[in-house]
Formats: structure tokens, sequence, C-alpha cells
């Protein structure tokens, strides 16, 4: 979890800001699924 955090602050939260909380959500949303894709998680079963 931890890892995830860092990955999530250094790679999406420190290179955005948001102009809105639905904007938030849209930008971190495509950026886990991305996430996901590049990083296969064995908790997903991938």
């Amino acid at each position: 979890m931890e890892s995830f955090n860092g990955r999530l602050r250094d790679e999406c939260l420190k290179v955005h800001q948001f102009a809105s909380l639905a904007e938030a959500q849209a930008i971190i949303e495509a950026w886990c699924v991305d996430d996901n894709t590049r990083r296969p998680h064995s908790s997903l079963g991938t």
C-alpha cells in the first residue's frame, strides 16, 4: 500500500492541479487504470 501511495503522489498528484473534485476523480481514476495495466498486481489476479 505504501508503494502505491508513493507512486500515486509522485506520478499523479504532484504533476496535476485539479480545478474541481470531478476533474480530480477522473484523472486519478485514469492513473489507477494505467497503473494497474502497466504494473499488474497479484491481488487483482493478473
